[in-house]
């Protein structure tokens, strides 16, 4: 059998069995949790004298032999042992049976302990000292902090006759504020450390970070927002779930008013619905950032190209995103195991990584920034998507108008006060404007409103990474040999209006097939981006940017998935300016990799109207047709055959025979039943009626065919209001147990006829197809108060109400 040698602060799945090789000691502590085992390893530290002290992580110990080794070479001559388990007996059976036995064997104090606050009888019987003294070391261990374990320790020492009686634990708050170097600071203590004036910027984080002392990335924090002239909160929390923590944030809130929360605790505050919406941050009216503590080391992520691992991802990410937080970076890691010698342990600690701490206090200080500065001097860049490079698709957006969205957006800016210039009245001349000027298609000599020089360009382009630097000029050569170079300065396709600046996406490349390198997880920008966004930052000195409709390429940019670093090529390109990105609702997953990568505010925008696709030209001309030869049944056989003929010959000249899944091998009635199915399903499709423009309604048909459309299926638990609106008018209409929203659209019609419904239409009613048609065209009669709903219609009365009062 193999032996490896060990450090007990490394884990990992080996199931070769390993030798922590430690020396014996004095009192020996095990536990999973690393916070504690460092905690105590720099309390050990602070004093002298004291007996020695091992401590090691029983996850280092899964092996049997393992176990065994370790028992015969420092447990064996120990005076004291402190297990602490997480998860029961169960979780480490051998190992406690081993060490319960050696001290019942060898008369050893042991105390086992739960790993969390939660009483565990099945641990407690394992332990040969007394509850009294089992419970003091529990609590101190429960408590945390400097003070309570540097008490354990002289607890400990005690137990075995080296000191005096330690004081009791001191209780470590739930909730509170939290400053370096200080025990239990006051909010004057706080405020004592700011500079007059300063905008208050609120840090909260985990208790268990002060628990284990491990505060060194909310101390890097603290520091980095000061020398950016903010005055930093530090609140920690149990959670923001418990409710003495979320009150304690908003007593704080409301006695400083912050201006941005930067957040490191996981998971999601909200319940969604009424007031469950709300949380410990929503009163503060003001962006809250989500930062990472990641539970990965520093190489580990730096190596990752997804950025975090799956734990960290859904714990710190995905969670979080349902409450609206702003993600930014990974800004600490837990550092590498390191030899801690005077516990014989390996350590391993929260270790802040400074220039991610400093991006994001640049991230925080610009949000603050732009909500500090008066509406008349905030300066905002709208970029349109140009996909593909073609002058024809400046500004395309998914069910979308751009142009005419962006119109709007310039005169609410203006109305808001900001100090917006004269710009195009509409969308078309808008787009007019812009191909005065260079675009992605055309680098001719075109007036433009923006140039930056190349000595401008150079000076910013030095400060990006080496490697993305020699990335960039490996594929694109020196920014001399850039298309949009002329007279020494880079021409950008960029409109001015006052205080707002129009412009067209980059490209990111030039010679290329933008359909296939939009998405390239590879292709390096040139250095036109790059120019592009110095100049946005450096020259026009933007203060936000707003990607206006889905979507721009700027997210799909090389680099991590998420976390990303300095080498990674959006945040090179963008760097750490505010981003709002107007969105199309029903696409959250392109809309998710914006909010991971770019550290975009995600605006919802509604889809385009909808409507019901209906047939026309040589579709509605075999509707009628398949409904003259259904109707002719049983009174003229050879016309029968004559409409059979011309239907088939029709269905394969206009190739709907594939469409409509028509086998070789179907025999004509089977044909005709599929192409009815066909196109009556087709007819109820759900199509764009137009597109959607940023702060306008649909309104009169439009809106009418959006509501059919939205409440046509269940919502939520599909109960009262949220029901099916046709489903619940077929179930008031006694129409048996017909399902609209389940059934084959050319099978024949074989309940009642309700008068209503016979009355929707002029054409012949025979098969599902048409009553799904009716009753769509009834609920949108319904929907635009057209006509009244029957007080019997109880069902449908409720989904009324509901697009009344919450959809509409």
């Amino acid at each position: 059998m193999h032996i490896l040698a060990a450090r007990s602060g490394v884990i990992g799945d080996s199931v070769e069995p390993v030798d922590l090789a430690q020396e014996p000691g004095d009192i020996i502590v095990i536990s999973a949790a690393d916070s504690e085992l460092a905690a105590l390893a720099r309390a050990q530290d602070a004093l002298e004298g004291r007996p020695s002290l091992r401590l090691a992580n029983f996850m280092a110990l899964t092996h049997n032999y393992s176990v065994d080794l370790y028992v015969e070479k420092t447990l064996f001559h120990a005076k004291l042992i402190v297990l602490r388990l997480l998860g029961g007996a169960a979780y480490w059976p051998y190992g406690l049976e081993r060490i319960a036995a050696l001290a019942r064997e060898k008369n050893i104090p042991l105390a086992v302990l739960p790993g969390d606050a939660r009483a565990d009888a099945g641990l407690a019987a394992h332990s040969t000292l007394p509850r009294t003294q089992t419970q003091l070391l529990w609590d101190y261990l429960t408590q945390g902090g400097p003070e309570n374990m540097d008490g354990f320790l002289q607890a400990c020492a005690h137990l075995i006759g080296a000191g005096d009686e330690p004081p009791a634990a001191k209780p470590l708050l739930k909730s509170g504020l939290y400053w370096p170097g200080m025990t239990t600071p006051s909010l004057a203590d706080v405020k004592a450390r700011w500079s007059e004036g300063a905008p208050v910027a609120a840090i909260t984080f985990y208790r268990a970070l002060m628990e284990g002392a491990n505060t060194a990335p909310v101390d890097a924090m603290i520091e980095a927002l000061s020398a950016r002239g903010l005055a930093a909160l530090p609140i920690f929390v149990s959670s923001l779930k418990d409710k003495i923590s979320a009150a304690t944030v908003r007593e704080l809130f409301k006695a400083t008013s912050p201006a941005i929360v930067l957040n490191a605790t996981g998971f999601a505050v909200a319940a969604f619905g009424g007031e469950g919406s709300e949380t410990p941050f929503s009163a503060a009216g003001c962006p809250v950032l989500q930062m990472v503590f990641a539970g990965s080391g520093r190489e580990a992520w730096r190596d990752n190209a997804q950025g975090l691992n799956a734990r960290d991802l859904a714990m710190n990410v995905v969670l979080p995103e349902l409450d609206g937080r702003i993600l930014t970076r990974a800004v600490s890691f837990k550092s590498d195991a390191r030899r801690h010698e005077g516990t014989q342990t390996s350590i391993v600690t929260y270790e802040a990584e400074p220039d991610r701490i400093a991006f994001v206090a640049d991230l925080a200080a610009n949000w603050v920034r732009l909500r500090n500065t008066p509406a008349r001097a905030r300066r905002v860049a709208i970029i349109l998507a140009n996909y593909p490079n073609r002058d024809g698709r400046i500004g395309n957006g998914v069910g979308y108008d751009t142009p005419a969205s962006t119109v709007n957006l310039l005169k609410a800016l203006r109305g808001a006060g900001y100090g917006i210039g004269e710009f195009p009245e509409h969308g078309t001349a808008l787009i007019h404007s812009l191909l005065e000027g260079p675009t992605n298609s055309r680098a001719t000599p075109r007036a433009s409103d923006a140039q930056l020089t190349l000595a401008q360009y150079k000076a910013h382009y030095a400060e990006l990474p080496g490697s993305l630097r020699n990335e960039v000029e490996g594929r694109w050569g020196s920014p001399e040999d850039d298309p949009f170079v002329r007279n020494n300065a880079f021409h950008l396709a960029v409109r001015i209006y006052g205080n707002a600046a129009v412009a067209v996406q980059p490209a990111r490349g030039y010679n290329i097939d933008p359909a296939e390198t939009y998405h390239d997880p590879a292709l390096v920008p040139p250095h036109g981006y790059f120019a592009f966004h110095i100049w946005l930052r450096e020259i026009f000195g933007a203060q936000a940017i707003v990607h206006n409709g889905k979507h721009g390429n700027l997210e799909w940019l090389p680099g991590k998935a998420l976390a990303l670093s300095s080498r990674c090529y959006p945040e090179a390109a963008l760097g750490a300016l505010p981003n709002i990105y107007p969105f199309i609702v029903n696409d959250p997953g392109e809309g998710t990799q914006a909010k991971r990568r770019i550290s975009a505010v995600i605006i919802d925008h509604l889809t385009p109207p909808l409507t019901r696709a209906e047939t026309y030209g040589p579709l509605k001309d075999l509707e009628a047709l398949i409904d003259e030869y259904y109707l002719a049944h049983g009174l003229d056989p050879r016309r029968i055959e004559l409409l059979r003929k011309h239907i088939l010959d029709l269905v394969r000249a206009n190739g709907l025979d594939e469409d409509s899944g028509i086998a070789e091998s179907d025999d004509e009635d089977a044909a005709l039943r599929k192409l009815d199915t066909y196109i009556c399903e087709l007819k109820e499709a759900q199509i764009r009626d137009g597109l959607h423009i940023l702060g306008q309604a649909p309104e009169g048909e439009q809106e009418t065919g959006l509501l059919v459309a939205l409440t046509r299926v269940p919502r939520a638990l599909g109960r009262e209001g949220d029901a099916s609106l046709i489903r619940a008018l077929a179930g008031d209409l006694k129409t048996g147990d017909f399902d609209p929203l389940d059934c084959e659209m050319g099978a024949p019609w074989k309940y009642t006829k309700p008068a209503v419904l016979a009355g929707q239409a002029d054409a012949p009613w025979r098969s599902n197809g048409d009553t799904v048609e009716r009753l769509e065209m009834l609920a949108a009669e319904l929907v635009s108060g057209e006509k009244p709903c029957d007080q019997e219609w109880t069902a449908t009365q409720a989904v009324l109400d509901e697009v009344a009062h919450t959809i509409r």
